[in-house]
């Protein structure tokens, strides 16, 4: 069960939407493509850009939310805490769901022999700025160090 109390809502949206902007700032630098994710979020739902921005973001913001709500119950420091969460969610949600689901095979294999690397990378990215926004404060600094 989730403790609201645990989760500082203001900081973990902050966080969700500067981990997005990261993951697509890398996978601009990776793939030369910016809003790669909301292209395809758009074209499949039939709803536009416009919806795939929302979705894509709202995403991020969701993730960091449950993070937030989890990470207490994650063995580790808080650095590793979040590399499990991350790489657990990039396995099951993207590997095995979304790019399945997009027919671009288990892990993406399909589109790219390289694409399992890739959507791990981004998601290690997106995590970096969760890191320093919920973990980083003047109390846990020495603790992640």
């Amino acid at each position: 069960m989730i403790n609201k109390e645990q989760i500082n809502w203001q900081k973990a949206i902050i966080a969700g939407i500067a981990g997005t902007f990261a993951f697509d700032l890398f996978g601009f630098i990776m793939m030369n493509q910016w809003w790669d994710i909301p292209a395809v979020l758009g074209e499949k739902t039939g709803l536009g850009m416009a919806y795939g921005v929302a979705g894509h973001y709202g995403n991020g913001v969701l993730l960091a939310i449950l993070y937030s709500g989890i990470s207490g119950s994650l063995w580790g420091p808080s650095w590793l805490r979040l590399l499990t969460f991350i790489t657990g969610e990039t396995i099951a949600l993207v590997w095995l769901f979304m790019l399945p689901l997009l027919g671009a095979g288990v892990a993406g294999i399909n589109m790219d022999p390289m694409m399992p690397v890739i959507s791990l990378m981004r998601h290690i990215v997106y995590g970096v700025p969760v890191f320093l926004v919920l973990h980083l404060d003047e109390g846990q600094v020495q603790k992640v160090l």
